[in-house]
């Protein structure tokens, strides 16, 4: 296969070199980043014929974990490091 889409045999090199009592979530939507739990690996075959292996998320209410956290959106590249802005002296009273 000369795609740059990912295959089953690269998702399991990858899998395999990561911790295997660690848990699987997926991270979704870089505008705004979320995280799931996947529930269901299921294999099918597009209109085009091509085997595909789709990573679902589960159905209950508690699929959506909430935000990415920012060091992964960063590691992604969905978004750049951002620092917090300059802080400027405190104004007192009486306008000094």
């Amino acid at each position: 296969m000369t795609s740059s889409e990912m295959t089953v045999g690269d998702l399991g090199d990858r899998l395999a070199a990561c911790d295997q009592n660690a848990v699987v979530r997926q991270a979704m939507n870089p505008f705004f980043p979320m995280v799931h739990r996947l529930a269901q690996v299921l294999q099918s075959v597009d209109e085009t014929g091509q085997t595909v292996v789709y990573l679902a998320e589960g159905r209950d209410e508690n699929a959506q974990l909430g935000h990415l956290p920012p060091e992964v959106a960063i590691e992604l590249t969905w978004q750049g490091p951002v620092q917090a802005p300059p802080r400027r002296p405190r104004r007192r009273a009486g306008g000094n």
